[in-house]
């Protein structure tokens, strides 16, 4: 995958300290491209693994930093560095679909009007960067037609979190035909991977099974997810970032699929993650949470066809690659 554009030598990377994010930046820096980061830094989930990931990034060289919270337009425009950026990642936000449910006016802050802020701050820059922003396979709510097409209605969120990156979506698309801003919207589908969140089941399941404690299956184990390693996802939004895009008519925004394309049985991937670590799992059955979906999985037809996307990683690869790292990191606790 052809992921060389010349045009581009400075990049924000908004949520850089975050799972995603730092993995873009890394991938950014190491084809020359300097990058500004920027991240609120908060405890969402333990704040030792953010802090890690942003001491590897400023070890680099060509990498700035700036801890801001991208609710806070005010603090944004007083990073002088956007003036030369010539793209804008924005995979800041308040993840978590079972967190939404106990704290609904932080993905409002951060979803929301983190995302507008953004927004603004793209429209108002000197050169209006083009924006790559992240989106979710929860837009998809509870359809059932498989695998989700970005031509799918997306009218029915089954948690605030996916109601708010829908909004995203909408808020994009308005900046895209009033103001012809560039925009491409990612809808990725269950990253997993070293350095990533501790709130994933595959995160969980891990150090639960290491501890010897039992693991909540939901749905009696009758899910599926369309797992996607952080190595595919990042060569994914790199492409989209460094190649140029591909709109047609109507305003400069294009959503994306991005995933696996290959979704797997919750009880297979708890089989996989058991032969790996050598250790049964204790099971506790549990019934679907409120929130969840049963399935997800992406049709990537599009970002092939536009950007020559083809994930390379196989479940059984990226969970080993988990175990190993998360083993290690666990030494470090």
């Amino acid at each position: 995958m052809n992921t060389q554009h010349t045009n581009i030598k400075c990049a924000v990377v908004t949520g850089a300290a975050g799972f995603i994010g730092s993995y873009v930046a890394h991938a950014l820096l190491d084809r020359d491209v300097r990058v500004i980061g920027i991240d609120n830094m908060n405890d969402y989930y333990i704040p030792i693994l953010k802090k890690m990931r942003l001491e590897r990034l400023n070890a680099r060289d060509n990498f700035t930093f700036h801890k801001v919270d991208i609710a806070d337009y005010e603090a944004l425009k007083t990073i002088a560095e956007i003036a030369d950026t010539d793209i804008v990642i924005h995979l800041a936000a308040q993840a978590g679909v079972r967190y939404s449910l106990e704290n609904p006016f932080a993905y409002a802050a951060s979803n929301l009007v983190g995302h507008l802020a953004i927004l603004e701050l793209v429209r108002h820059a000197k050169k209006m960067p083009r924006l790559i922003y992240a989106s979710s396979s929860s837009v998809y709510g509870g359809n059932t037609k498989v695998p989700f097409s970005e031509k799918d209605e997306v009218i029915h969120p089954v948690s605030l979190y996916a109601a708010t990156k829908r909004s995203d979506e909408l808020l994009s698309e308005s900046y895209a035909k009033l103001y012809d801003l560039e925009q491409i919207g990612l809808r990725f589908f269950t990253v997993y991977g070293p350095w990533g969140r501790p709130d994933m089941a595959y995160w969980t399941f891990t150090e639960n099974i290491l501890s010897g404690k039992p693991i909540r299956v939901f749905n009696h184990g009758d899910m599926m997810r369309d797992f996607t390693y952080i190595d595919d996802i990042v060569d994914g939004v790199i492409a989209t970032a460094l190649q140029p895009a591909s709109f047609a008519s109507g305003p400069p925004h294009k959503i994306y699929n991005i995933g696996n394309n290959k979704p797997e049985r919750l009880m297979s991937f708890i089989e996989i993650l058991e032969r790996e670590i050598g250790r049964e799992a204790i099971k506790q059955m549990e019934p679907m949470q409120a929130g969840d979906v049963t399935a997800t999985y992406a049709n990537i037809d599009a970002i092939s066809q536009d950007y020559g996307f083809a994930p390379k990683i196989s479940l059984e690869a990226g969970l080993r690659n988990f175990v190993k790292w998360y083993q290690n990191f666990r030494k470090t606790l």
